[in-house]
């Protein structure tokens, strides 16, 4: 539940060229690029695999021993201040950027150590399994509602709801309020794994951040008297060397999980079932072989994965494929194309749900690595086998797909796909 995470300095394209000379990640951007980065990150890895982007003032690493070596040596400490804020003439995602900085993501150790060292209890894998009847009954009732109709928006209808709700138990919160989290997390995700950012949303992104804040306060001040169980609970009480988390700090962190939570979640679903239904073989033989559950999910994030790209800082002058790299010179690393690194995976291109040492990069590298990837493979498993086993006939439902315009947080705006019509199975 990784994100991709940059705020930029830049607020304006540079316009979009297929012909450009000079490749950059701010082609994507394009439809047509945005439907299939994997040739552009494939002209970057085979070209220049160390590359400086005059576009974004920041370097471009996507082969895979150089992605690893990023995410494990370099930055994560890269929120913007209030006056680097001001000198940029941001001034107005000041209120982002200080919930940004207290988050785990954008920290190094030993303040990342602190703050994960507490979440990630709650994301065990035997915390996560006792999930698995939840997560079931969830997706079976998901299904239920739509299965006589025989059509559906995959997206509206099953990827973006199971995660919000699964999140929302998670951290403690009703259940009943997901459609309320996912409409937040949409918004603030926008802030997360973009280049740019439009001016136009920056309004509904702030508004979102107040009603974020003021709903998760309140959360976190009745949880501390009530007791219920969840994340939110567990970093509220939480005591490190005699010391508590702050408000603000348990705030931020639930936050982060609410939209780490869907956001990658939902796509590792939507993209997992557009692939399948690209790749018709593997779809009949994972139907018939749910055995491949587990390793099938491993090659589907691999292959489309939900967060593509993440940014980090030079700690120091560095030396990276014969490229020197100043210190605090921004870097990012695309994991989407490390993914389908060739040194790496043989026939990258291709999807092999029976894939062998299958160590992609989805859900990031060492300390950063996603502490709730344990959750996410679940939901994973439990969707793809609940929507082959339940929707015989599966198909799409449209011409052409249409991703989100979201360049790091890979995912479809919808996904229409037909069935034959199911009688509902009341979680059966």
């Amino acid at each position: 539940m990784g994100s991709a995470a940059n705020i930029s300095t830049q607020t304006t394209s540079p316009g979009i060229d297929g012909a450009r000379a000079i490749p950059s990640l701010v082609d994507l951007l394009a439809p047509e690029v945005l439907a299939d980065p994997y040739p552009l990150y494939r002209r970057l890895r085979e070209h220049d695999p160390v590359h400086w982007d005059p576009y974004l003032h920041a370097w471009v690493v996507t082969r895979y021993a150089d992605v690893i070596t990023v995410l494990h040596r370099f930055s994560a400490d890269r929120t913007p201040t209030p006056g680097q804020l001001m000198a940029m003439g941001l001034t107005a995602m000041t209120p982002v950027a200080r919930v940004m900085v207290q988050q785990m993501l954008f920290m190094d150790p030993p303040a990342h150590t602190r703050l994960r060292s507490l979440a990630a209890k709650a994301f065990t894998p035997a915390r996560v399994a006792v999930l698995r009847s939840q997560i079931q009954s969830t997706a079976d009732a998901l299904i239920d509602e739509v299965a006589g109709s025989g059509k559906m928006d995959l997206v509206a209808d099953f990827a973006a709801p199971l995660p919000a709700i699964v999140t929302a138990n998670m951290l403690g919160l009703p259940a009943s309020d997901h459609q309320l989290l996912k409409n937040w997390s949409a918004d603030f995700a926008q802030m997360l794994g973009n280049f740019q950012h439009n001016p136009d949303h920056l309004n509904n992104v702030l508004n979102s951040l107040e009603d974020m804040l003021t709903y998760f306060r309140q959360a976190v001040r009745q949880q501390r008297v009530s007791g219920t169980e969840g994340l939110i609970h567990s970093l509220a009480t939480a005591k490190i060397d005699g010391d508590s988390l702050t408000e603000d700090e348990v705030v931020a962190n639930a936050i982060l999980t609410m939209v780490g939570g869907q956001e990658t979640t939902t796509n590792l679903i939507g993209n997992g079932i557009l692939t399948l239904l690209r790749n018709r073989s593997q779809l009949e033989r994972l139907r018939d072989d749910t055995a491949l559950m587990p390793t099938a999910v491993e090659e589907l994030l691999r292959y489309e994965s939900p967060s593509q790209h993440t940014a980090r800082l030079a700690p120091d002058d560095v030396w990276l494929g014969g490229k020197l790299i100043r210190k605090r010179q921004a870097v990012i690393a695309v994991m989407g194309a490390g993914n389908r690194d060739p040194e790496r995976f043989p026939a990258p291109d291709q999807l092999q749900l029976d894939r062998a040492d299958n160590h992609h990069l989805a859900f990031g590298w060492a300390a950063h690595f996603c502490f709730g990837a344990a959750l996410a493979r679940l939901e994973g498993q439990v969707s793809f086998e609940t929507i082959l086993r339940r929707l015989p006939g599966l198909a799409l439902d449209t011409d052409q797909v249409v991703w989100r315009q979201n360049l790091g947080l890979r995912g479809l705006v919808t996904l229409p796909v037909q069935f034959e019509p199911q009688p509902a199975a009341h979680g059966v």
